[in-house]
């Protein structure tokens, strides 16, 4: 299957500690992704049948697994019912092109996100990436604190509440998770797919232009009780970034 690829398009790879499983009975597809990934810096097992797929993903803790639909021995499918009933490790279903009813059914069994073949790997990556922060974003929630204060900007996320200079600051909810997000990554570029998945809660889409908008009006109403219009800036091709003078 040819795929195509440009390294010059792929975003910052992910922590080398990520562990993700391949089952893909496509030898040549197996190969690419798993070279890809190992390149990339995660750890990466590649398999080729149903049953041992099931039996690996079982065994270890995985942080992803990518996995086909149509496999020998025993289908995708039946793979992810079987792992849902005791784990939740995140699955990328891959599937054919315009086979919608089994995009569907995967979705319906548990997996996070699917993936038509065939497919660019420019795509595949920034969706593995997604699905990572979001996972570690959701981990990390229960160890965040309620408060965040960056010198007069303070944010309550029990009331959903943002302040300066201890004054409320109009905002929605919508604006507030996002300004959570770039307060608790002050100074951190966040790419727009992470804030795809984190604050609007749905795929990254160049089409969508809502958290842009999201992001202009939060902008103006910070701006208009006094923090600087560059406390919020854009860096081109990346994200977004907040930066708080400390």
């Amino acid at each position: 299957m040819a795929i195509k690829y440009n390294h010059s398009h792929f975003r910052r790879p992910m922590p080398v500690n990520n562990r993700i499983l391949v089952v893909e009975d496509d030898i040549t597809l197996n190969q690419q992704v798993c070279a890809l990934l190992s390149n990339k810096g995660y750890q990466v097992d590649c398999i080729h049948d149903g049953e041992q797929g099931l039996s690996q993903a079982l065994a270890i803790e995985y942080d992803l697994i990518i996995l086909d639909i149509r496999l020998p021995t025993m289908e995708g499918y039946e793979i992810l019912a079987q792992l849902r009933k005791v784990k939740h490790t995140p699955v990328l279903i891959l599937s054919a092109c315009g086979a919608e009813q089994e995009r569907i059914k995967g979705l319906s069994l548990g997996a996070d996100d699917y993936l038509s073949k065939p497919f660019n790997l420019d795509e595949l990556v920034l969706r593995i990436e997604a699905i990572l922060r979001r996972v570690h974003a959701l981990h990390s929630q229960a160890k965040t604190p309620f408060n965040i204060t960056l010198v007069d900007l303070h944010l309550d996320r029990q009331q959903q509440q943002a302040y300066f200079k201890s004054e409320p600051v109009d905002i929605t909810a919508i604006q507030f998770k996002l300004l959570w997000q770039l307060a608790q990554n002050h100074n951190e570029t966040l790419s727009k797919a992470f804030l795809y998945q984190s604050v609007l809660e749905r795929q990254f889409s160049r089409y969508d232009r809502s958290l842009d908008m999201h992001l202009s009006r939060l902008r103006k109403k910070l701006v208009a009780v006094g923090l600087s219009a560059e406390s919020i800036s854009t860096v081109h091709g990346k994200g977004y970034k907040l930066h708080v003078a400390l």
